[in-house]
């Protein structure tokens, strides 16, 4: 077996091939760990408010009372979150799971549309939304009868009375917060306070068990819920906490999360990988804000930061950056999407720290593959698998291919999801008899087992970290009466890595690229909207009719 591994001959001094499944049983028991450990440390941080492991404890606890003494709600059952990242996030995820139910993460950015599938097709029994966007939340809630409703303002746990200044601002001067209605919807503080009267029964999650319902569009664009079990969770901070371990000093580390906490890659290593670790974690609200962020984190002496590319380069990009306090950084995490050699180095000039690329899927928890933390310089692999991870590429046939030679990048570990929600056809499209789960990336492996991904086989485009299917963006435009075809690829971007070009052959001979990006706007969060609009009077097929995306992507058709 050894000799499929060859990476395990490389691992970084410290790294053990396996890790222990057994030491935690569920989500639950981390948390449960780290508040014996540290309950009067730091926890979360946002807008400038602190809650210690302790207070977390608390909170949570009052919300899984809510939710099972004041909702009824039973165990398995699926509550929506659609929040940015502020302090009420990790109480309500912590709440849900010590409540023996299932998050079921909401991009907040979220139209009507996408949000009515998600919630109809979880069969979410509430959601908890940010007033933001609760004008969204009002028009669904009155097509899908039976979610209850919880609402709250971004500043509603910042402590009297910048709770009520930012709730003013946002509403009032910054207009952010549009009037909206929910008949029958309760504040979250008020939940808070109901669920503290209720007796919490003493509930045990087991390994199998669902704990997060993470939504991606899979091989196809109809987005499906990937089912990611307490083991699943559990094996993937385990094994992401071997990796990174060798250097962190367990009680002293101070993280800072950008990323949303709804997207897999936060969820897993910034919430759970640095809460095993008694890590204190700062929630960045707003990472669009540049300046903004880099003022909140020019003097925290943070030891940690993950996030995608794009953020990396706004953050150099950015006057003052180069004055942050990097004294105590000795982690940088970069996934979701590949890390350009030109950020990575720049990075590494300016804060001292290598930035690492590592590679993972909604699908495997996330983490597959990461760098030494060690690399002297950028490599443009995604590193190594991590421990108690088989990696191999296959031929379309089905057969693992040696070293050095393309095929499909395949995972076989405890971190691979346990299926789509309800769809077993599309599950066993990529996981196959034999528990190898397909990702749809072409790679190769080199002699010491460092992976590279040389193209994708699927047509996914990755916008920043974030997926976007053809399908799902043919489809909504599809819907306009002046269309008669469409197609949408990914094209090379510097910002984001990659953008939206969609061709468009017409039905009316009057309609605009503003018309199309307008009711896409209306129709698409925003990183999955056309940026590029061509029209045409028709498009490549094949034989059989099926739009040839392959040729519109080729060099010579732009």
């Amino acid at each position: 077996m050894r000799s499929q591994q060859p990476w395990l001959d490389h691992y970084p001094a410290g790294v053990p091939a396996d890790v222990d499944m057994n030491e935690f049983a569920s989500v639950n028991d981390v948390f449960d760990t780290a508040l014996k450990n540290y309950r009067h440390k730091t926890a979360f941080i946002n807008m400038g408010k602190s809650i210690t492991y302790d207070q977390l404890d608390r909170l949570s606890r009052d919300f899984a009372g809510y939710l099972l003494g004041e909702l009824k709600l039973k165990k398995g059952d699926r509550i929506a979150v659609m929040m940015p990242n502020c302090l009420q996030y990790p109480i309500a995820i912590f709440g849900i799971l010590r409540a023996g139910l299932t998050v079921v993460n909401t991009n907040p950015m979220y139209t009507a549309r996408e949000l009515k599938h998600q919630l109809v097709d979880s069969g979410a029994s509430a959601l908890l939304v940010m007033d933001n966007f609760g004008n969204v939340a009002q028009e669904v809630l009155a097509q899908v009868p039976g979610v209850r409703a919880i609402t709250t303002g971004l500043g509603d746990m910042l402590g009297f009375p910048k709770a009520m200044i930012v709730n003013f601002v946002l509403k009032h001067v910054k207009k952010m917060v549009p009037d909206y209605t929910i008949p029958g919807a309760i504040r979250f503080r008020d939940a808070l306070t109901l669920g503290r009267m209720h007796k919490l029964p003493d509930i045990r999650n087991a390994p199998e068990d669902l704990a997060f319902l993470q939504y991606t569009g899979g091989t196809t664009g109809v987005s499906k819920g990937a089912m990611l079990t307490h083991r699943n969770m559990v094996a993937n901070m385990q094994q992401a906490a071997a990796w990174v371990g060798a250097n962190i000093k367990y009680g002293d580390e101070f993280i800072v999360t950008a990323l949303p906490l709804y997207h897999i890659f936060a969820l897993t290593a910034n919430c759970l990988v640095f809460m095993k670790f008694g890590a204190s974690n700062l929630l960045i609200t707003n990472p669009r804000d540049m300046p903004g962020f880099v003022k909140e984190i020019k003097d925290v002496g943070f030891t940690a930061i993950t996030g995608v590319n794009t953020l990396f380069n706004g953050l150099l990009n950015t006057p003052g950056f180069e004055q942050v306090n990097f004294s105590k950084l000795h982690l940088t995490l970069g996934g979701g999407m590949a890390v350009q050699r030109a950020v990575a180095e720049k990075w590494k000039k300016v804060t001292g720290v290598t930035l690492a690329e590592a590679y993972g899927l909604t699908e495997t928890s996330p983490a597959v593959c990461i760098n030494p933390l060690d690399l002297a310089e950028y490599n443009g692999s995604i590193g190594m698998p991590i421990p108690s991870t088989m990696v191999c590429v296959k031929s379309d046939e089905g057969a693992i291919l040696p070293m050095g030679e393309i095929g499909e990048l395949c995972v076989l570990g405890p971190q691979v999801m346990k299926g789509y929600w309800q769809r077993p056809e599309e599950t066993a499209k990529v996981i196959d008899a034999d528990g190898w789960l397909h990702t749809g990336d072409m790679a190769k492996m080199d002699e010491k087992g460092y992976f590279y991904i040389v193209d994708r086989k699927k047509d996914m485009i990755l916008v920043s970290g974030f997926n976007v299917y053809p399908n799902e963006v043919e489809d909504v435009i599809a819907m306009m009466p002046g269309v008669l075809e469409v197609a949408a690829i990914g094209v090379p971007d510097d910002k984001s890595g990659e953008a939206v070009k969609v061709f468009i052959v017409k039905k009316d001979a009057a309609l605009t690229a503003d018309q199309v990006k307008a009711f896409c706007r209306d129709n698409m969060t925003g990183y999955k909207q056309p940026r590029h609009i061509e029209f045409r009077s028709e498009l490549p097929k094949s034989n059989v009719g099926k739009i040839l995306r392959k040729e519109l992507r080729s060099p010579s058709q732009n």
